[in-house]
C-alpha cells in the first residue's frame, strides 16, 4: 500500500510540474540548461543584434550595405528570352523559350491564370467582352484582332509584365511570374487559334471521323 502511495505521490507532483504553471509569469531567468561554466561559449555567443551599432565599422553600423551589383542567388535572370521576351539581336522574340515546354500541362496552367488575371476585362474568349465592360470599360481590344494575332510573343510578354503603352492596361509582373506570362500567352495563341480554325486543320482521322468530317 505504501508504494501506491508513493506512485500516487509522483504522480501528482509530475502533473502539477509539468500544467499547473501553464500561463504562469515569472520574473527571473529560465533555469539555464547549458551552464556557461559547463559549456563555454555555447549559451551566450557573441553577436551582432539587428540595426545594432558597431565599433568596428567605419560607419558604426552592424549591419553592411549590399556590394554593387550584387545577385541574390537564383535571381541573376540571365535568359533575356524567358525575362525579358527579348531575342539576341535585342527585337522582341517569337514563340516561347527553349526552357519552357508547351504542353497540355503548360496550357491548363496559362488557362487557369488568365481566367483569373485576364478573363475580367479581355472575355473567356479573348474578344473583349469581360465583366468589366458592363461596368463601363469599353476600351478592352480583342486578341482575334489582326494586330495582335501578328504581334511578337516577347512583345506580349513585355505588355503582361509592364501595362500597356497607353497604360489602359496595368502591369501584372506582381501577380504573374515569367513562366506564367509565357503560359498566358500559350492560351491566348491557342483562343486566337481556335478563332480562325478550319475542319483542314483536324488531321486526326479518327477525330475528323467523330466530327462528321469527311
Amino acid at each position: 500500500m505504501r508504494y501506491v502511495y508513493l506512485v500516487t505521490a509522483f504522480v501528482v507532483v509530475l502533473t502539477v510540474s509539468l500544467l499547473g504553471f501553464r500561463g504562469s509569469k515569472f520574473t527571473t531567468p529560465p533555469m539555464d540548461v547549458f551552464p556557461e561554466w559547463a559549456f563555454p561559449g555555447m549559451a551566450y555567443q557573441p553577436k551582432y543584434r539587428p540595426q545594432a551599432a558597431s565599433r568596428f565599422f567605419a560607419d558604426g553600423r552592424a549591419d553592411r550595405p549590399l556590394p554593387p551589383h550584387v545577385m541574390a542567388r537564383g535571381e541573376l535572370r540571365a535568359d533575356d528570352h524567358l525575362y525579358r521576351g527579348k531575342d539576341a539581336s535585342g527585337a522582341w522574340a517569337r514563340d516561347f523559350p527553349a526552357s519552357l515546354t508547351v504542353d497540355l500541362k503548360f496550357m491548363q496552367r496559362g488557362q487557369e491564370r488568365y481566367t483569373i488575371y485576364c478573363a475580367p476585362c479581355h472575355g473567356t474568349l479573348g474578344d473583349g467582352n469581360g465583366i468589366a465592360k458592363r461596368y463601363g470599360m469599353g476600351a478592352t481590344p480583342s486578341y482575334h484582332d489582326e494586330r495582335f494575332r501578328q504581334m511578337a510573343e516577347g512583345e506580349i510578354f513585355n505588355t503582361i509584365a509592364h501595362g500597356s503603352p497607353n497604360k489602359n492596361m496595368l502591369p501584372y509582373a506582381d501577380k504573374l511570374v515569367p513562366e506564367d506570362r509565357w503560359a498566358v500567352i500559350a492560351y491566348v495563341r491557342a483562343l486566337q487559334r481556335a478563332r480562325a480554325g478550319s475542319t483542314a486543320d483536324v488531321t486526326d482521322a479518327s477525330v475528323r471521323q467523330t466530327l462528321g468530317i469527311e
